[in-house]
């Protein structure tokens, strides 16, 4: 017998950072999930699986219309022709309160659907198959499901499925809380766990393994993605197998500048690291978050210029890239002044004073200097474009956290401008 264990489709979830741009790599993005869908369904059938398992977060909340329900129908339709059961544990974001479209279409023969009520058992005789789970009612589950789990049923494989976080992972709200001690208790041969999106095999013995996202949607979630495949031989799992499903990828790069780079020398040291992602992406289309960080002479220009040295960036992934194989999802310019700031500050100049100043940029610790320096920029933050403002990367003009992360790059500025501008005197 060989099932497939999968989990956090996110069907049609929309990819974080793609408003600002379009083009066909961009919109191939915007369609990976259902791409990768379509992926699983293949694996399905090439592996001749005869269960496919999905734990949850099969799709991402609330359906604007029905055409993601009529999606996933019509991929599930190529499994009922070779006789593949699909069993289906609702998690936090298609919770049946989140999903009502979902709840009200009707599911084909071959797919069930696990009750939130109370736990269930569905025999597979036919597959010597056993399994057993329970679905979220409500997006917020803060019960251990799993300690009200069925006995396992003897003579079959028992299998677990259950949407959770166990004792915590990071990253992950803390769903259907519950130990390896617990899912250890039930006797069941296997766990298929959803919720986390890195892949885990957290025990053999039983097996109890977190799958990881069927496809990467951001910038955090970085690496190959996809399912598991489980051979069972004589009621024990003989293999366990991850397989990449992903039909794009995303990677962190970070390029660290010398000191003794121009702006020129870090566009062409960004090459080697694109080069080296592009090839490590496995054939598949890539998004990058490009980081610059180091101590080096090019921290002005880059800064002072950041639009130019952005778009040489990019120009340069669409070569390395070919056009269609890269594409610089954010670019992050954080390199820093070769000038010794902690000396600088020592002096008793003017120059000392201003880099006094800005390190003393609110942190938070007087409510009346960061509800000042706030309200000066209150016009400002309004201003901003909804991409810039929004989203886990926004920046936010309101926190005073942003003030002082921002500080260190406010006073190299400066100061780097400052010392190295023309002596008005030796200009005449």
């Amino acid at each position: 017998m060989r099932f497939v264990h999968a989990a956090d489709l996110h069907l049609d979830s929309p990819l974080r950072g793609l408003d600002r741009y379009e083009g066909p790599l961009v919109e191939r993005f915007r369609l990976a999930t259902r791409y990768a869908l379509e992926n699983l369904i293949a694996l399905c059938l090439d592996e001749r699986a005869d269960l496919l398992v999905i734990a949850g977060d099969l799709y991402d909340g609330s359906w604007r219309d029905y055409r993601t329900g009529l999606f996933f129908h019509r991929q599930l339709a190529r499994l009922r022709e070779v006789g593949t059961e699909v069993v289906i544990a609702r998690g936090n974001h298609d919770a049946e309160s989140a999903v009502a479209k979902a709840s009200s279409l009707r599911a084909p023969e071959h797919v069930h659907v696990l009750p939130s009520k109370a736990p269930k058992t569905l025999r597979f005789e036919a597959l010597g198959v056993a399994v057993h789970g329970q679905s979220f009612g409500e997006r917020d589950v803060r019960d251990d499901l799993a300690a009200a789990y069925p006995t396992p049923v003897a003579g079959l494989f028992n299998i677990g499925v259950l949407h959770t976080a166990l004792t915590g992972r990071e990253g992950h709200d803390a769903y259907a809380p519950c130990t390896v001690e617990t899912l250890a208790r039930r006797g069941y041969d296997y766990w298929a766990l959803g919720h986390v999106h890195a892949r885990e095999v957290v025990s053999t013995n039983p097996w109890i393994v977190f799958p990881g996202n069927l496809q990467g949607r951001h910038a955090r979630e970085t690496g190959p993605k996809g399912a598991t495949v489980v051979t069972v031989d004589d009621g024990r799992v003989t293999a366990v197998e991850a397989r990449a499903l992903d039909v794009v990828r995303w990677e962190q790069v970070t390029l660290a500048a010398d000191e003794g780079d121009g702006p020129e020398e870090v566009v062409e040291r960004a090459r080697a690291r694109l080069e080296e992602a592009v090839a490590g992406a496995d054939g598949r289309p890539l998004a990058v978050r490009l980081t610059v960080v180091g101590r080096t002479r090019a921290h002005t220009q880059l800064a002072g210029d950041a639009l130019r040295w952005e778009t040489e960036l990019r120009a340069l992934a669409a070569e390395v890239g070919g056009g269609d194989a890269l594409w610089l999802e954010k670019i992050q310019l954080r390199t820093s002044s070769a000038i010794d700031l902690a000396t600088l500050a020592a002096r008793e100049d003017a120059l000392a004073e201003l880099v006094r100043a800005v390190r003393a940029l609110p942190d938070g610790s007087d409510p009346d200097l960061t509800a000042e320096l706030v309200a000066s920029f209150a016009e400002l933050a309004k201003k901003l474009p909804p991409e810039l403002r929004d989203g886990p990367d926004g920046v936010r003009l309101d926190d005073p956290a942003t003030f002082a992360a921002l500080a260190p790059e406010v006073e190299a500025l400066l100061v780097e401008r400052l010392v190295r501008a023309p002596d008005p005197e030796g200009a005449r």
